[in-house]
């Protein structure tokens, strides 16, 4: 019993550091900065959850960085009015389609040819979405632009109960896609993230 019970305590210990050191690994994986903030693309990607992705993806669609711009999870009947609110004026005349599922996302990209795509979602969403991203689509150049939500403090984030449980949880979901990798046919024309 005895040597069970250090058997399974040695274990725990070990799975415990390596999911520590996991843990570091990845979020100094998270980017501080856009390391390519020039390139243009023939698409950008947004997918939902933060306002500030939003608006840093229609910026970069005024700006001529790309062609067209893809809103990614939305819900079903919600339009770009209501995801922009009171900002209209951020709103492009043009080349906005909003998809309601992941599915959607690499249909589109199927459906307009395209081989280029900038992503734009927040610093610390980007390990697990060029991930899934790059599961889905690796035919298609990928170019990160994440953005910095100022509540995220990624720097010490250790001494930010809400940073650090953030991290945490974004951790594990990439550790859960990393897992499902295998057991997951993806390609250009077929499964999404």
């Amino acid at each position: 019993m005895k040597i069970a019970f250090g058997i399974f305590s040695g274990t725990l210990f070990l799975l415990t550091i390596l999911w520590s050191a996991g843990l570091v690994g990845f979020v100094s994986a998270v980017p501080r900065t856009v390391s390519d903030p020039a390139s243009r693309t023939e698409a950008i990607v947004v997918p939902t959850g933060g306002y500030g992705r939003l608006l840093a993806g229609l910026e970069l669609l005024r700006a001529g960085q790309a062609e067209q711009l893809f809103i990614s999870g939305a819900y079903s009947g919600v339009t770009l009015l209501d995801l922009v609110g009171e900002n209209r004026e951020d709103l492009p005349d043009c080349c906005v389609e909003i998809g309601h599922n992941a599915e959607e996302t690499a249909a589109w990209i199927a459906a307009h040819g395209f081989h280029s795509l900038r992503l734009v979602t927040g610093n610390y969403h980007m390990p697990r979405a060029i991930l899934e991203f790059r599961r889905a689509m690796p035919d298609v150049r990928l170019v990160a632009n994440p953005i910095f939500p100022q509540h995220v403090k990624v720097d010490d984030w250790w001494r930010y109960r809400g940073t650090a449980g953030l991290l945490v949880s974004e951790y594990v979901k990439y550790l859960l896609a990393l897992i499902r990798m295998p057991f997951t046919h993806a390609s250009f024309r077929g499964n999404p993230p």
